[in-house]
């Protein structure tokens, strides 16, 4: 919480929590339309592929209070500009993804579509956090087309899979449980957990991966033997008919 040492900076709290709440509008639709792009992703997958590289997806808009405290945290000015330009994670969405390699293949689906542009862009799987974090994290702009103007807005999309949430939820939880202080030995064990995690997705991934070829190889073998079926029944075909015309010219 806020605290004011007077009046004047009360007042400009307040007014600034009003006018967010007109102004988060824009956060709110353009978190909607990336989440629609992310929908039509997944409905594409669920159709026409065979595999769905997405798990789940997960979506939240912070409150003005929210966004106040985080200005008044970091030193920002109590203005709309300030932070605008300042906090960048008003409107935010998390994609579960299976295997890692599914977090890259699913953010460069996002990133390639024209109306996006990757404004940052922070890879703490290829290289974690000190404390064992990993995670895919943007910072995508995208217009919001209003009835007589244009909005850009900011949406912060974190990619991972689902042993990197469950790790991040598991640390956040110890971490305001323990006021922001973790004792050592549990950093230390936090630490060990997020590596064995790192393995754990690697191992998963090699069993998807031999899963898929043998898949593949299976398709392949039963193609073949269609295709050898199909021979065989036009090369009886073709005899019958040769037979039938020879019989015909010889009568």
């Amino acid at each position: 919480m806020v605290e004011c040492n007077n009046y004047k900076q009360l007042e400009e709290i307040e007014n600034l929590q009003k006018t967010l709440t007109k102004y988060m509008m824009y956060y709110k639709f353009g978190m909607e339309e990336i989440n629609t792009k992310i929908s039509i992703l997944q409905q594409e997958f669920q159709y026409v592929h065979s595999y769905n590289p997405i798990e789940h997806v997960k979506s939240r808009l912070k409150t003005p209070q929210s966004i106040i405290n985080k200005v008044h945290r970091r030193g920002y000015e109590f203005t709309i500009d300030s932070i605008r330009k300042n906090v960048l994670d008003i409107a935010g969405i998390r994609i579960i993804c299976s295997f890692t390699s599914d977090i890259y293949s699913v953010s460069k689906m996002l990133v390639n579509q024209r109306d996006i542009e990757v404004v940052e862009y922070k890879d703490y799987i290829k290289n974690p956090k000190p404390n064992g974090y990993q995670s895919l994290h943007m910072i995508l702009k995208i217009p919001v087309f209003m009835s007589d103007r244009v909005e850009e807005a900011f949406v912060e999309v974190q990619i991972r899979t689902i042993a990197m949430e469950f790790w991040a939820s598991l640390e956040h939880k110890i971490y305001y449980k323990y006021d922001k202080e973790i004792p050592e030995n549990l950093k230390n064990d936090l630490k060990d957990a997020a590596d064995q995690i790192s393995q754990l997705d690697y191992k998963m991934e090699q069993i998807h991966m031999h899963m898929q070829k043998l898949k593949f190889e299976n398709d392949s073998k039963d193609q073949s033997s269609e295709i050898t079926e199909d021979d065989e029944f036009q090369k009886l075909t073709n005899k019958y008919i040769s037979m039938l015309f020879s019989n015909s010219i010889d009568s």
